[in-house]
């Protein structure tokens, strides 16, 4: 369709509710999750939580959910389009984890004081902030270099790993409301069935689920957890507050820069690549967002949200095409931030977590997972298909060191402790996990990025993501824990040996063409639905 900058988009539309009830409720998951966080392993006072915190957090979500829906109604206006699906946003999911058992908790074991485990977060977020707005303007270099098989088996990586498998444990581990609430979500979304006068699928596995979890415990024996007593003591937080001011608890937080900053630069490179990926994703869907906006937009909304409490990163999520085939559009974006709002600003959190059983939302990010996962070999060539196996191995690792280490620190214990030679003559390869694991998104991407240009005999383009390989592993961004000078130097020399054997190949080797790249023309309908 041509452009035209008479058009004005619709902005809302049927579709809208099933991805406002789809997306919404997995902003929920992330609200609960953190609220949990906060309240239960950082032991914050639920003054402090509910007053302070996530309504900054409110403030920062409804601010990147109202500038997304913006910036699709401005893509809509100029292509004419009435197809276009607002970019999904929210706190990064990852980083939530990171940033509290990394940053804030040793800090506030360390110094007895809650205070202090928030300011250094809010530091945290403070630093990143920048390296996103900054990175920003090479966002647009970065994604026109890399193939998009790298760029969505990446995704793809982290989809399985940190989006899919949590939701899936939980699913399994409460069957009668997981497994069920999944069977409606899929039937629902995969297989095309409408429910009861269109009612979304989404809210439909809500309501089972709080059917099934409040008649259990009325039957004495409460499956998913509900009780009267948690209901009744969550109304205790109802009450209105505004995000206030922070500047000078994000300040007190630069005392603890070293330790800061060991996990801010890595993890600030990490959200910049998430979030290529993610607008690749959209791209591979039919919409093209303009990365260095989409970047920066990030930075100084995340920055926003640090100055007025919230220690947490704000950052584009995966699952655009997900929301696009529900037939979400514009208004399912700026819809979700105002619901934010409403339940951060008057302390409905509480009363949903004791309301509605976590296990009936969580199958919504499994499917996102599914989709995600699944577009990866859909929307890139199938000779690629191997480049993004490749992609899915770092992620993987890293998965299973956290796994691992999680499981020997509820015994107490590490795997130094344990010993590294023991763990691997159980079969448990230790340290190979830990080195493959260490940076899991840059290294995925590297790879892949070698692989895909290997498998096009463009030896010389894979020598060149072998040589940054190289610098990124030396440095400590990839395969690593720490930046610093020379943290994996002979793992560094590797990736320069490739590099040069690459380049010979490039100069010198006769081999045969490439083998014909059959791309798939057209995506699953469920991809292009609504």
């Amino acid at each position: 369709m041509s452009t035209s900058t008479t058009y004005k988009p619709k902005i809302w539309v049927p579709g809208d509710w099933n991805a406002l009830f789809g997306f919404g409720t997995n902003i929920l998951v992330n609200l609960l999750t953190l609220t949990g966080l906060l309240l239960f392993v950082l032991k914050m006072p639920p003054e402090m939580v509910f007053g302070r915190i996530l309504p900054a957090t409110g403030l920062m979500l409804c601010l990147s959910t109202v500038y997304y829906a913006r910036l699709a109604y401005q893509l809509a206006q100029k292509t004419g389009r009435s197809d276009v699906c607002a970019l999904p946003s929210g706190i990064s999911v990852p980083h939530m984890f990171i940033v509290t058992f990394v940053v804030m908790l040793p800090i506030t074991l360390t110094t007895g004081d809650p205070v202090k485990g928030w300011e250094a977060g809010l530091t945290w977020v403070f630093v990143q902030s920048f390296i996103l707005m900054i990175g920003g303007f090479a966002g647009p270099w970065i994604r026109k270099v890399t193939p998009r098989a790298a760029l969505l088996g990446t995704l793809a990586g982290v989809s399985i790993t940190f989006i899919a498998m949590r939701p899936a444990l939980q699913t399994f581990m409460t069957p009668l409301i997981g497994v069920v609430c999944m069977a409606i979500i899929l039937v629902g979304w995969f297989g095309g069935v409408r429910y009861f006068r269109g009612v979304p699928a989404g809210l439909v596995a809500i309501a089972v689920g709080m059917l099934i979890a409040w008649g259990s415990t009325a039957f004495g024996f409460s499956v998913g957890g509900m009780s009267l007593q948690g209901l009744n003591d969550s109304f205790a937080n109802f009450g209105f507050s505004i995000p206030l001011p922070a500047f000078g608890h994000v300040f007190s937080g630069f005392e603890y820069i070293g330790v800061i900053l060991v996990t801010a630069i890595p993890f600030g490179i990490y959200d910049l690549v998430e979030a290529l990926d993610n607008v690749e994703s959209a791209a591979a869907a039919g919409d093209s967002f303009p990365t260095t906006r989409v970047l920066t937009a990030d930075g100084v909304i995340s920055l926003i949200g640090c100055l007025m409490g919230n220690p947490f990163i704000n950052a584009v999520y995966i699952g655009h095409p997900g929301w696009k085939a529900m037939g979400g559009r514009i208004g399912y974006s700026a819809a979700t931030g105002a619901m934010v709002i409403v339940l951060a600003w008057f302390g409905i959190l509480a009363v949903m977590m004791a309301l509605i059983p976590v296990v009936a939302i969580v199958p919504i990010l499994l499917y996102i997972g599914m989709l995600i996962g699944s577009q990866a070999f859909q929307e890139t060539p199938r000779s690629h298909a191997p480049a993004i196996m490749l992609a899915l191995i770092p992620n993987l690792a890293a998965w299973t060191v956290n796994q691992i280490d999680n499981s020997l620190g509820a015994a107490g214990l590490n795997a130094a402790a344990v010993g590294i030679d023991k763990l691997a003559s159980n079969g448990v390869l230790y340290e190979g996990l830990h080195v493959l694991g260490g940076g899991s998104t840059l290294s995925g991407l590297a790879l892949s990025a070698i692989a895909v240009f290997i498998i096009e005999r463009q030896f010389a383009k894979a020598a060149g993501f072998a040589t940054a390989g190289a610098l990124l592993t030396f440095f400590g961004l990839m395969h690593g824990e720490a930046v610093g000078i020379g943290q994996s130097p002979m793992l560094a020399v590797a990736y320069l040996v490739v590099a040069g054997f690459l380049y010979g190949c490039a100069r010198f080797a006769s081999v045969t063409a490439p083998a014909p790249a059959h791309a798939i023309s057209e995506a699953p309908a469920s991809l292009h639905a609504g």
